[in-house]
Parts: C-alpha cells; sequence; structure tokens
C-alpha cells in the first residue's frame, strides 16, 4: 500500500489534522478529520456498525484536488 497525501488542513492547530490521502492499492480516498461524538448529531444519520463519520472544516475542500487532476484520473489516462 502507498498512501499519498494530497492535502491537510493549513490552520490546523496540531499539523496533523485533517488531511487528505489517496491510497495507489485500493483505488480510494482516505480522510483523516475530527472524530464525531456527538450523540445527538450521530443518531441522525444511519451508520453502519462497520462504518464511521469524520469531520472536516469547509476551508479543506478548496484544497482537494479537482476531479481533472485527481489521482484516480491521473491513473486512468496511464492505463489508457
Amino acid at each position: 500500500m502507498a498512501l499519498l497525501m494530497l492535502c491537510k488542513d493549513p490552520e490546523s492547530p496540531n499539523n496533523g489534522s485533517p488531511t487528505l490521502y489517496y491510497d495507489n492499492t485500493s483505488k480510494s480516498y482516505l480522510l483523516q478529520g475530527w472524530r464525531v461524538v456527538d450523540e445527538a448529531r450521530l443518531a441522525s444519520i444511519d451508520i453502519p456498525d462497520h462504518e464511521t463519520i469524520v469531520e472536516f472544516p469547509a476551508r479543506l475542500l478548496q484544497l482537494f484536488p479537482g476531479a481533472e487532476n485527481a489521482p484516480h484520473t491521473a491513473a486512468t489516462r496511464e492505463q489508457g
């Protein structure tokens, strides 16, 4: 497994999270964020036992790669 760090919240007080990664083996994205522990918020979402919810600030969205520049798109272009 090779993880590629795509972006990290530059305003994070501890410089560690939230962070977006791309796994070039599974061809999927991983989002490191803040654990949601508010029971009222969690109760309003149907979350299967094998899943979890993480939170990240809206400011991180501007750092996400656009679909045309995303790693999964580049990998598809290289295979074609």
